[in-house]
């Protein structure tokens, strides 16, 4: 137990109350029937749920075994196991869907079905393409991964190979093929899975519904097993599990759901948040609790948050439910910096500028842990990998290697192991020195060492390691054995609830949702990838909208937002910043229809076509840029153009970026020629962005100035 929540000279109601704001403290001293709480991003809705379960256990109103939480992540279910155990509560079961049901299903398939289980499918690729093959149909890696998708999307969905057809009309052409091959894919990946005595993860939840439906003995042993639910991340439920659900309560209304329909981003998995938005109607006596203090995030990430929900025009899921708008966040922490916006000539350059801003902000003193680089897309990935390991700085790359099948965690969690015997007869230590000398003879050392690649990989996983035996120990109290520990890096493992690893985070906005760093960059945020360009249904906008929500409001102090108007250096700039920030981003207006790009936006006139010296036609961006073509001399003068590179590579020297990212040689060269004497003349050329105008513009006028004296 941990020390001090737990005297006996301190009530009930202070130990597990006393830390929460009244919302909060609504939640978790509210212990009978239904409940749904609407709880934004960062106030604090998995500590209201955790202190509501376990006020409920230490007041004997809930008999932890009989308590079942749901969550959608098995690291989600370890966190709250974690927090529980934390709060003196051991025993409550908190799983996702699938692993719940599939414990059942173990359990009662042997009464309920007779024989033995069929093995658990892990992937559905190899028999995907079997099925197409036997289709005569042609496929790649990727038509496999889109036609999983949808076989996914349509079971969830409660769909047969019978049935899909007439249901998926709107589903547009799944892996290039029409619905009618999809069907006909579905039903031969049903045949072979039937024909190999296998079932897949739908199976699990699916099987779970028709006992519990059809077997009356098996549904009363459950719902005598299970008196009260709590289901987090109540807006992502699909059609299958909220079945589930309805299942296990069998009528009874014992039930807290927490969620956001602003956060929804899985509908393509099946997700709705209707569940949510329609629990009042389902439970008119619920009690609905809103939380909307924001203890995560400074008030001017808050209020990009509140603004870029509030801009929204369209219809959708959050505005069709009168009684629960969007919840408007409410800043508790202290005044930070304001985000940042930053547009770049190309994905390159864009890569670098991020990676010196993170290298400003690691010499600042933020922990590299602390940092994340969010993008829409995996693909996006590789121009911030080279531009951080150029910059020096490591990362991590969410949906990588897992941490725990690391050789040097298994190895450490096996010597770890072998020493529990030897750590209890010995002389009692700290925790956190007993982990340190028993790992320092795989690498590890207090001081991190000044090489990177692999050795610097190996001394990052075992700090981690180490720093969570020292986290543990504190929370868990001194009490806390190595043994413990070793269970505990055990069920994590089982669970994949990875320790924090120093490193700059790299990851998909879905990845990153339930996470949060001091400091995020949101890249990438152009039009085709923010929204993305197959989003173009109403709805579908509205979810990248909430996507882009939910990755701003990772950040706790620090945000930056950048884009780029070029794919490749020197490439033509024909990108346009995501419609999403118009009205937040600087010198951007908000267009009454900027969702269908109809409305009149400020867009900058276009360079010129032909050369200004001899009339022909220009033919690359460059001499457009110029507005002269390569033929004809420059008209600058040597000494100002001189003077506009040698500041050019300063400013690149000071910020460690390459030269091209402060100005394009084309841009510098556009610059001396035209001589513009105000910001207004400046921000006119072709190159020169807000971003740019508002970082250089005063310095550029300046060595023009200069120069003219000179």
């Amino acid at each position: 137990m941990t020390e001090g929540i737990f005297e006996s000279d301190v009530s009930l109601e202070d130990r597990i109350l006393g830390g929460l704001d009244d919302e909060q403290r609504e939640v978790a001293s509210t212990l009978n029937g239904p409940m749904c709480v609407l709880a934004g991003a960062g106030t604090g809705k998995t500590r209201a749920i955790t202190h509501r379960i376990a006020y409920g256990v230490h007041s004997g109103v809930y008999t932890p075994q009989r308590l079942l939480a749901v969550t959608f992540t098995a690291r989600a279910a370890a966190e709250m196991r974690s927090r529980l155990r934390d709060l003196g509560v051991a025993n409550v079961q908190a799983r996702t869907f699938h692993a719940a049901a599939l414990r059942q299903l173990q359990f009662f398939w042997p009464q309920a079905i007779g024989g033995t289980l069929p093995n658990l499918l892990d992937h559905k690729a190899n028999m995907i393409a079997e099925a197409s093959r036997r289709l005569r149909l042609s496929t790649d890696r990727a038509s496999i991964r889109d036609l999983a998708a949808e076989i996914e999307w349509a079971k969830v969905s409660m769909l047969t190979p019978a049935n899909y057809l007439e249901n998926a009309q709107d589903r547009g052409t799944p892996g290039g093929f029409d619905l009618t091959a999809v069907s006909r894919v579905f039903q031969a990946y049903e045949d072979i899975k039937t024909d190999r005595n296998v079932i897949d993860f739908e199976d699990v939840l699916l099987i779970t519904v028709g006992i519990l439906q059809e077997d009356p003995k098996v549904a009363a042993t459950v719902r005598e097993q299970y008196r009260h639910f709590v289901v987090d991340e109540y807006q992502d439920v699909s059609p299958l599990q909220q079945r589930l659900l309805e299942l296990w309560l069998g009528g009874r209304d014992e039930l807290c759901v927490v969620g956001d329909a602003s956060q929804t981003i899985y509908s393509f998995t099946g997700a709705s948040p209707k569940h949510l938005l329609g629990f009042k109607a389902q439970y008119p006596a619920a009690n609905v609790v809103k939380l909307i203090r924001d203890y995560r995030s400074t008030p001017q990430v808050v209020k990009l948050a509140n603004e870029l929900l509030g801009s929204r025009r369209s219809g959708g899921p959050v505005a069709d439910a009168a009684w629960a708008p969007p919840l408007k966040l409410v800043a508790q922490r202290p005044s930070g910096p304001e985000p940042k916006f930053m547009e770049c000539p190309d994905d390159e350059a864009e890569a670098a500028v991020v990676a010196g801003r993170i290298k400003e902000l690691l010499d600042a003193g933020v922990k590299a842990s602390e940092v994340a680089i969010l993008f829409r897309t995996n693909g996006q990935s590789e121009a911030y990998e080279q531009a951080l390991a150029s910059a020096g700085i490591g990362y991590q790359l969410r949906g990588g290697e897992r941490f725990f099948a690391r050789k040097e965690v298994r190895d450490a969690i096996l010597q770890l192991r072998a020493a529990t015997r030897a750590v209890a007869e010995g002389p009692v230590e700290p925790l956190g020195q007993v982990v340190r000398d028993i790992v320092a003879s795989l690498g590890y050392s207090d001081a991190a060492p000044h090489s990177g690649g692999a050795l610097r990989e190996r001394w990052e996983s075992l700090a981690a390691l180490v720093a969570l035996a020292d986290e543990l120990a504190v929370s868990r109290g001194e009490a806390f054995t190595l043994a413990e520990f070793v269970n505990e890096l055990q069920e994590r493992s089982v669970a994949q609830h990875a320790p924090t690893v120093q490193g700059v985070t790299l990851a998909s906005l879905h990845a990153a949702k339930g996470l949060e760093w001091d400091a995020v960059f949101l890249v990438g945020l152009s039009e085709g990838l923010m929204p993305i360009s197959f989003a173009d249904a109403p709805e579908d906008v509205d979810e990248e909208r909430r996507l882009l929500y939910v990755g701003i409001t990772r950040a706790r102090e620090h945000l930056n937002l950048s884009w780029s108007t070029a794919r490749t250096p020197g490439g033509r700039a024909n990108r346009k910043p995501s419609r999403f920030l118009d009205g937040l981003r600087p010198d951007s207006v908000a267009s009454a229809n900027a969702r269908n790009r109809t409305g009149p936006t400020r867009r900058k006139a276009a360079a010129p076509a032909s050369c200004r010296v001899c009339g022909s036609m220009l033919g690359t961006g460059a001499e457009r840029k110029v507005g002269r073509c390569n033929q004809c001399p420059p008209t600058y003068e040597e000494q100002t153009f001189d003077a506009l590179r040698q500041w050019r590579l300063d400013e690149a020297k000071t910020a460690e970026v390459p030269a091209y990212v402060v100005f394009t040689d084309a841009t510098l060269t556009a610059i001396a020629e035209a001589r513009p004497a105000s910001l207004d003349e400046l921000a006119a050329l072709a190159g020169v962005g807000p971003s740019k105008l508002e970082r250089y513009g005063e310095a550029v006028l300046a060595v023009l100035a200069e120069s003219t004296d000179a």
